[in-house]
């Protein structure tokens, strides 16, 4: 088990990321070898590996073992679900989210990698870029995660070629440049016999660049979101009535980015209501400042109404609201998304009705051209969409914030979801929509 001290772990930073790659690419097996070498598991978790990889008749610890915990995965030998790990070392805390590489499944990686600073996708040295390899960089390009680690795995069985591994790494930082990837770091391993992902290999000494590891420990990070736009959706709207506090009315909800303060004046949307914050309460106690990511109940000086699904923000920074949407989206359900397909929208803890009103276009993977009105998205499609909602929403660009500039589709019906949204244009004076409105109540 790691000797990570309290005062070492409060010093540390906090990187989360996600792994990806196609089915046999080997991500199970090195998360496993990363937590296994860097002495991030107990004891009796390794013991129990070791007993599972016995019965299956294998003579060592099948490290992929570690993450693949649902029973389906360890009999089929592939990730199903998404396997989220926590561990540290003495220079970084780690949240690590072990996505399927299996196509059905890529819905599992827009998940994992969604609230990702980083993204590790791995190739098999024999096979090199494949279609899903350009799919999940396609997807952490749309996600805007701000640095993708390019794993060439399986170096063992190429001998670990220098001119193997730059053919590979050429070809996949051309096409990942094409996406708008800021950062590509290429790093050869091999997670079964472990060559560079903790320690570094004595079989590649022409790779002179960081371990697996070192990577992870010194890629920089910014949480600084409390410089950003400050927003704050509602979730629950309290009001004990107690003899103690028989006017309380305060507005719940985790703060999705920037920073509020008592006194400030802020406005609630879609409303447009505006008003000044009169008290912040966090855990139960008052206080005159909160920020991203802290839960807080907030108080008002004016009575006014404000209900779940609201947004809270300050009046000098207060997004648009607009019924029309258009965003690029990742499709995830089995069933397609077509032109006019009613759906549920959700943005934020706000749900509305919505319409598909166009897809204009969706995206040629092997050569990132558009292919224009698809007229519908079929699962794993990735491609632009125009939406008309049933209510005003207050929507940002995904550029400017990953929380309040993504939303899902859901399908009304069953509740499944549909697509993963991100918000690139909203548009407050569109074009004449044409009117969706049916006998069941989708007036819009």
């Amino acid at each position: 088990m790691s000797t990570v001290t309290t005062e070492e772990l409060s010093a540390t930073t906090l990187l989360r990321f996600a792994t990806a790659g196609s089915v046999d690419d080997g991500k199970s097996t090195l998360v496993g070898r990363l937590l296994h070498d860097s002495k991030s598991i107990l004891t009796d978790q390794l013991e129990a590996v070791e007993r599972a990889s016995a019965s299956r008749g294998q003579e060592g610890p099948d490290l992929a073992l570690l993450t693949d915990g649902l029973r389906a995965e360890r009999e089929q030998g592939i990730t199903i679900d998404v396997a989220y790990r926590y561990f540290a070392t003495p220079r970084r805390r780690f949240i690590l989210a072990d996505t399927p590489g299996h196509v059905q499944y890529t819905r599992n990686m827009v998940t994992g990698a969604s609230t990702a600073e980083l993204t590790v996708i791995l190739v098999d040295a024999r096979n090199g870029v494949v279609e899903q390899t350009r799919r999940h960089a396609a997807i952490a390009a749309l996600l805007r995660v701000p640095h993708v680690v390019l794993a060439v795995n399986k170096m063992d069985l190429v001998k670990y070629e220098e001119t193997v591994f730059a053919a590979i790494a050429e070809e996949f930082t051309a096409y990942a440049s094409e996406l708008g990837v800021p950062e590509v770091t290429a790093i050869p391993i091999s997670a079964l016999a472990g060559d560079n992902v903790v320690d570094p290999s004595a079989n590649m000494d022409w790779y002179g660049g960081p371990t697996f590891l070192e990577h992870l420990e010194t890629v920089p990070v910014s949480h600084d979101l409390a410089h950003c736009h400050a927003r704050l959706p509602v979730q629950y709207v309290i009001r004990p009535q107690t003899a103690e506090h028989p006017d309380y009315r305060g507005y719940a909800g985790q703060i999705a980015a920037g920073t509020f303060r008592v006194g400030e004046q802020v406005t609630v949307l879609p409303s447009g209501r505006s008003t000044k914050i009169a008290g912040i309460d966090l855990l139960g106690t008052p206080v005159d400042v909160a920020w991203t990511t802290q839960s807080v109940t907030v108080l008002l000086e004016d009575d006014i109404d404000v209900s779940r699904g609201d947004l809270i923000v300050p009046s000098k920074d207060a997004p648009p609201t607009t019924q029309d949407v258009e965003a690029t989206v990742c499709h995830v359900a089995d069933a397609p998304l077509t032109v006019g397909h009613r759906v549920l929208l959700r943005h934020g803890t706000r749900t509305v009705k919505a319409i598909v009103k166009d897809i204009p276009s969706r995206l040629t993977l092997d050569d990132l051209s558009l292919h224009p009105h698809p007229g519908q998205l079929v699962a794993n499609d990735i491609g632009r969409v125009k939406i008309r909602a049933a209510e005003p929403l207050p929507v940002d660009s995904y550029a400017d914030s990953r929380r309040t500039g993504s939303f899902i589709l859901i399908d009304p019906s069953d509740g499944t979801t549909l697509t993963a949204g991100m918000v690139g244009e909203s548009f407050a004076s569109p074009e004449p929509v044409k009117d969706l409105s049916d006998e069941d109540g989708w007036d819009f």
